[in-house]
C-alpha cells in the first residue's frame, strides 16, 4: 500500500481522526505493515504492548482469559492504550484469515504527539469524554443493581 492508502486508512479509525492531516500523515511514514496467515497470532495476552494495530485487511479475534472475544476487521484500532501507556495485552489475538496490519509503534505516537501539541489536546479531550462516559455507565449500572 502506498503512504497516502496507509493516511486513508488511519483516516477511518475515529480515535486517530482526531489528529488531522499532519500528524496521520507522520504516522503512516513511521509504521510498518505486518502480514498474518490464518491462525498466526498478533500478540499473547500478557506481552509487554508497545504499539497499537491498525486491521488493513482480514479479521482477528481478540480473546481474553475469562471467554469474551472480540472481533476486529478492517479500520479496527487494536491496542489502543497501548499507544500511550506502557502495558501488557490484557489478551491473545489471532488471525482468522490470512490478514495485515499497520503497526504504530508507542515511540512514534508519542513522537507524532510531542510535534503536534494541538492534536495531543484533541486527543486528551477525547480520552476525558470517553472516561467520564464510563464512569457515568458504571454509576448507572451500580443504581439498577441496588435497585
Amino acid at each position: 500500500m502506498s503512504i497516502e492508502d496507509d493516511v486513508a486508512l488511519l483516516e477511518r479509525v475515529p480515535t486517530l481522526r482526531l489528529l488531522g492531516g499532519t500528524a496521520l500523515r507522520m504516522l503512516a511514514i513511521g509504521s510498518e505493515e505486518r502480514n498474518f496467515a490464518r491462525g498466526d497470532v498478533l500478540f499473547n495476552a500478557g506481552d509487554d504492548a508497545d504499539a497499537g494495530f491498525i486491521v488493513q485487511r482480514g479479521t482477528f479475534r481478540l480473546e481474553d482469559g475469562g471467554g469474551a472475544e472480540i472481533i476486529a476487521g478492517p479500520g479496527a484500532l487494536i491496542g489502543e492504550l497501548a499507544l500511550i501507556v506502557a502495558m501488557q495485552r490484557p489478551s491473545t489475538a489471532t488471525a482468522l484469515e490470512n490478514s495485515s496490519v499497520i503497526r504504530v509503534a508507542r515511540s512514534l505516537f508519542q513522537r507524532v504527539l510531542e510535534s503536534d501539541p494541538a492534536a495531543a489536546r484533541r486527543l486528551r479531550d477525547e480520552f476525558a469524554t470517553r472516561t467520564s462516559q464510563v464512569a457515568s455507565d458504571i454509576l448507572m449500572a451500580g443504581a439498577k443493581l441496588s435497585t
